[in-house]
């Protein structure tokens, strides 16, 4: 008797127009063939000119304690994503997930964020990117500070991507203390059409160009409005490199200048 086949992923079209509409899948459990749509009542958002930078962390970031990089490990970051919990209960994140966000990953609509210390990957989140849209999936950290000194990179890089608007799904006391903050369904669906609304005519809305400069963003920097991620990441090493500084403290700076 042969085992009953896989499902397939969830073609990239609809998981991508699932996010356009506002819902996103997950599962019961790791090896759950399911999957259930979800739409919160209740959406944690990260303004993306409110994220606190805490004093710990902008050391932890001068230090360059991480070689942080952008899309060089995304299936390694979803893996450990979906590893075993700390609290021992299942993950949401289904083999048929991981291998629905690899695909879109293929696509160019997934995206990952790593961190490395020693050449060994030890923290890191991905999510979906879109219309000037991110929305963050999951994180991991083997190492203090790992997911936050990812988060700050994803922050700042979408920043110089001139995203509008950094979904966090659901609000957690690690998310609140780095500015994320909920809001009613009503007005995440409003934050997200209006993104999207942006992207399709081009406007020059989100971060303002006074909070890109000082993320070392000038009026001559703005032809890439609405960049992808990776984009954005690019932008910012080489806003960096431009000021003879490391990311880490280049970032660190600007958030604690504008925080």
């Amino acid at each position: 008797m042969h085992a009953p086949a896989s499902p397939p992923p969830i073609d990239p079209d609809l998981l991508l127009l699932a996010y356009r509409s506002g819902i996103f899948p997950m599962a019961d459990a790791r090896g759950d063939p399911d999957i259930f749509w979800v739409e919160p009542r209740h959406r944690a958002i990260l303004p993306l000119d409110s994220f606190h930078c805490s004093r710990s962390l902008a050391k932890v970031l001068r230090r360059g304690t991480f070689e942080v990089t952008c899309n060089q490990a995304f299936a390694a970051v979803i893996e450990a994503c979906a590893g075993p919990r700390r609290d021992g209960g299942d993950t949401w994140i289904s083999d048929r997930i991981e291998r629905s966000y690899l695909a879109l990953h293929h696509e160019g609509h997934a995206h990952s964020i790593e961190c490395w210390h020693h050449g060994q990957l030890v923290g890191g989140l991905y999510g979906v990117g879109f219309d000037r849209v991110f929305c963050g999936e999951s994180m991991f950290s083997r190492m203090p500070d790992a997911s936050k000194v990812a988060l700050a990179f994803l922050v700042a890089a979408l920043r110089f991507a001139r995203a509008s608007l950094l979904d966090c799904q659901f609000m957690t006391p690690h998310l609140a203390t780095m500015g994320a903050r909920e809001i009613d369904e009503a007005d995440y669906l409003e934050l997200l059409r209006a993104a999207q609304a942006s992207a399709a005519a081009g406007d020059a809305v989100g971060v303002g160009l006074a909070e890109g400069a000082a993320l070392g963003v000038g009026e001559g920097d703005v032809d890439g409005l609405g960049l992808a991620l990776p984009d954005g990441f690019a932008a910012l090493l080489a806003a960096a490199d431009g000021l003879s500084s490391s990311p880490g403290n280049f970032i660190a700076q600007a958030f604690t200048q504008t925080s």
